[in-house]
């Protein structure tokens, strides 16, 4: 029986980290990213009706950047949107006040969660007060602490982006974080990005998830997105090692994004259920 000590894992099972083949992920692409949207809040919702329906309550991993403002829009569309099961964390955050615009927190705040009906024990957040590494401890203890007898906590949806660089969470490219095997949760306080401080989940707990979607957009990311699915001469890339050992993997992209792929891509159209 493996046990959870402070933010570190004791013993636990060696994550996947190779770059997955097409077989075990779905690559699906839309026209535009205003037509993803649609079928980015079903995927959320049908995945929420199932665990709701197997666990009685459904959790998910956020992320930020576009996604927050994407998101936000797609889910308050929805009619009859109940989100009192829901429970929403952080796939990574930076250490800023939550009235800070670089903060995760305050921008799903200020756009989702205080427009839906989430208890305000369905947000599992940072405490940005803390120094970085007492900070991810205490992030740890409340993930720990939601997610009851689990070594590696089960999520079931975790929706991420990804950098240029092909970073994803705050794992970045040639950092020693993405060799982490014992921690859930980690601080990082070089961030090649700014801010430099912040706590990220690791790939233990990225692929442990039951369901994790990547949300990708934009000519710009073209040339990452075809080197991180098709692979390349380097090492593999932040985004190119999230594998989930028991779980789906989708890659939603538009077709700018998709634009120098030659690997088999969906092209269901605005609004189609995953």
């Amino acid at each position: 029986m493996f046990l959870t000590r402070g933010f570190h894992i004791v013993k636990p099972p060696k994550p996947r980290v190779t770059v997955i083949m097409a077989g075990c992920r779905r690559v699906v692409a839309f026209p535009s990213a205003a037509e993803l949207g649609p079928s980015l809040a079903s995927l959320v919702t049908s995945r929420a009706e199932k665990a709701i329906s197997s666990r009685g309550r459904f959790t998910l991993g956020l992320s930020g950047g576009s996604l927050v403002s994407t998101l936000s829009k797609e889910l308050l569309a929805l009619p009859q949107l109940d989100c009192s099961k829901w429970v929403f964390a952080f796939c990574d955050e930076r250490l800023v006040s939550f009235d800070d615009p670089e903060s995760t927190y305050g921008l799903y705040k200020k756009n989702l969660f205080s427009k839906v009906n989430v208890p305000d024990s369905g947000i599992l957040s940072i405490d940005p007060s803390l120094a970085v590494a007492e900070c991810a401890e205490d992030y740890c203890r409340k993930l720990v602490h939601a997610f009851p007898g689990e070594t590696i906590p089960v999520f079931d949806l975790l929706l991420l982006g990804m950098g240029p660089d092909g970073h994803t969470c705050s794992l970045f490219p040639g950092h020693p974080l993405l060799e982490e095997t014992e921690k859930i949760v980690a601080p990082i306080s070089d961030s090649p990005k700014p801010p430099p401080q912040r706590v990220t989940m690791t790939f233990p707990t990225v692929n442990a998830a039951r369901c994790v979607a990547f949300v990708s957009t934009g000519g710009s990311k073209a040339p990452i997105l075809k080197e991180v699915l098709e692979g390349g001469e380097g090492p593999a890339l932040p985004a190119a090692r999230v594998a989930p050992q028991n779980g789906e993997l989708f890659w939603l992209v538009d077709d700018p994004a998709a634009a120098s792929l030659t690997l088999h891509v969906e092209r269901p159209g605005s609004g189609a259920k995953l």
